[in-house]
């Protein structure tokens, strides 16, 4: 069979990233078929590596940065063991587009070198391995975005000087806070899918159960951090991007409102469309490093570099307040709790999880409100007019580049009609009228408490399944309508799916044709192992806050779980 150029192109880049990882951390012998060995963390990943490099690895964000800031481990020795784990990984997933491992252990060496003479770190995130969503933009480094027409260019644009010196404004602050950058990950073509899918890498699959997605569009990190690759990396978040891969792959991940990180220099799809602003965020596996990662960007003051990023420095004085009423007595915390978006309900792994959350809470002494807002529905259809308002012609543009075919997954029509300016004024006034009727919601619920205050936060699913077989993720409703709000939303992992507990139920009413198809969809076996996360979401700008009361969750949900 006659490749087609495109497929030549894509062929040659996918070998060229193989090529990379050096030989003494090839996997011997063939790799084994998702259906032999479904679950490649753990044990199956700790075969190839030495126990140094299992520890060091296992670390958290902030067990590293305790280490490395002190002098106690090398940025060397922690950097070249992420970069054996992370190349493991992508041999196993599918879940980097580039890597540069020769120039992080330069940027390692020089780090340990600063300390040895100074004693002192660089900044706070001083030898920290960091992995980026290939949407970042670093010297030397070729930026695809999925894309096969992006090889060998500069976001498309062929001979640009720009493509072998530019930075985003992310990568730049973390340099400057200590940060070693060591790869780039997997993303769909466009970005504009909950599953990581394109014809340079293929599919990213789900470390856990490797016959299920990790999503998407930051699947490559959501991946690479659960196989232990990475100990947090950032990706970005237009419709669930961060959310959905953070849940499938059993991670911590939030999803700031717009204006706490910089998006500065950063590729994009449909770049300029401000109805619903893409936002950057951190992916890690802990609370802990989430805050740690957020702190180390903001301590930069990207305000000063970045014109859309708000001046609000990381406020120790909301994470203390907070921590006080999470240490409170008597518990004074009030949350919201939603089962459903009223048209695709949840399988069986997820409704647990939901079950779990709402029981520790309440054990716990605090408040349940159940949460009935305006309808989320609306939300979702302004969500999909904004995506749409070009009519795919972005989208469409750049995959005639090369003349690639598109992967199924792609949520985006691209024979759609461009919208008027007019048009673009009408869905902007419909999403603010949107927006203060959820407002006016949230705050009417003061009554309900019994607190003097709102509710604090609301529990809530991430997607109605545990990750999805691919071609069948059945929405990403769970998810749009927080970014229609611009609220913040931390993802928590809880349970995973298990065959023997999560059954197929009895079921002749559904919420919709949409929910029958989902819930007829679903096979225990074939989820079984799949991590089970939910979401929690606050108000505006409300990222300390919902930082901690997602770590406080975390915890009080993981000792229930393990407590005799």
């Amino acid at each position: 069979m006659t490749l087609q150029p495109w497929q030549q192109l894509a062929a040659a880049k996918r070998e060229s990233i193989l090529n990379a990882i050096p030989p003494k951390w090839r996997i011997k012998g063939p790799i084994p078929s998702p259906e032999e060995q479904r679950d490649v963390t753990g044990p199956y990943i700790q075969q190839f590596l030495t126990p140094r490099e299992i520890e060091i690895t296992e670390t958290d964000v902030v067990g590293i940065l305790e280490r490395t800031t002190t002098g106690k481990w090398t940025a060397v020795e922690v950097t070249e063991a992420f970069c054996h784990r992370a190349a493991l990984a992508h041999q196993l997933v599918n879940c980097l587009h580039e890597i540069i491992f020769d120039d992080a252990l330069a940027t390692a060496q020089a780090l340990d070198a600063h300390f040895v003479k100074t004693s002192q770190p660089i900044g706070p995130l001083h030898g920290l391995p960091v992995s980026l969503k290939d949407q970042f933009h670093i010297r030397g480094v070729e930026t695809t975005m999925g894309y096969v027409g992006w090889i060998n260019t500069f976001q498309g644009l062929p001979n640009d000087p720009r493509s072998r010196v530019f930075e985003s404004q992310l990568v730049t602050d973390l340099r400057a806070a200590g940060a070693i950058l060591y790869c780039k990950t997997s993303v769909p073509m466009s970005l504009m899918s909950g599953e990581t899918v394109n014809n340079i890498i293929t599919y990213t699959t789900n470390p856990k159960n490797r016959l299920l997605s990790s999503g998407g569009s930051s699947g490559g990190e959501g991946a690479l951090i659960a196989l232990g690759g990475s100990p947090g990396g950032f990706g970005t978040d237009i419709g669930g991007s961060i959310r959905v891969p953070a849940a499938f792959n059993g991670l911590f991940g939030i999803r700031p409102s717009s204006g706490r990180m910089p998006y500065q220099g950063a590729a994009n799809s449909m770049d300029g469309q401000n109805t619903i602003l893409s936002v950057i965020g951190p992916l890690a596996r802990s609370a802990g490093g989430l805050m740690a990662l957020f702190k180390g960007v903001l301590g930069t003051g990207p305000w000063l570099r970045d014109p859309l990023v708000l001046e609000i420095p990381w406020r120790e004085e909301v994470e203390r307040e907070t921590r006080e009423l999470v240490r409170g007595e008597p518990k004074a915390l009030a949350f919201g709790v939603m089962y459903h978006d009223g048209v695709i309900g949840l399988q069986p792994p997820i409704e647990r999880a939901l079950r779990i959350v709402e029981e520790t809470v309440r054990g716990l002494g605090h408040t349940v409100v159940t949460w009935t807002p305006p309808s989320h529905q609306i939300a979702v259809d302004l969500a999909e007019r904004a995506y749409s308002l070009d009519g795919g012609a972005d989208v469409a543009y750049h995959l005639t580049l090369s003349g690639e075919e598109r992967a199924a997954q792609v949520i985006l029509n691209l024979a759609g009609t461009q919208k008027t300016a007019m048009e673009v004024a009408a869905l902007n006034v419909e999403k603010r009228e949107y927006q203060k009727r959820y407002m006016d919601y949230w705050n009417s619920t003061a009554d309900l408490t019994g607190t003097g205050r709102p509710v604090d936060a609301v529990i809530y699913p991430c997607a109605p399944q545990a990750s999805t077989v691919p071609k069948r993720l059945a929405t990403v409703g769970y998810t749009s309508f927080i970014n229609v709000l611009d609220y913040t939303s931390v993802v928590i992992p809880v349970t995973h799916a298990d065959k023997t507990v999560d059954v197929v139920r009895e079921q002749e009413v559904f919420l919709s044709e949409l929910d029958e198809k989902a819930q007829r969809e679903y096979d225990p076996d074939t989820y079984d192992g799949a991590p089970a996360g939910l979401q929690i979401f606050g108000r505006r700008l409300q990222e300390e806050k919902i930082l901690v009361l997602a770590e406080y969750l975390a915890e009080k949900v993981k000792a229930a779980s393990t407590s005799p």
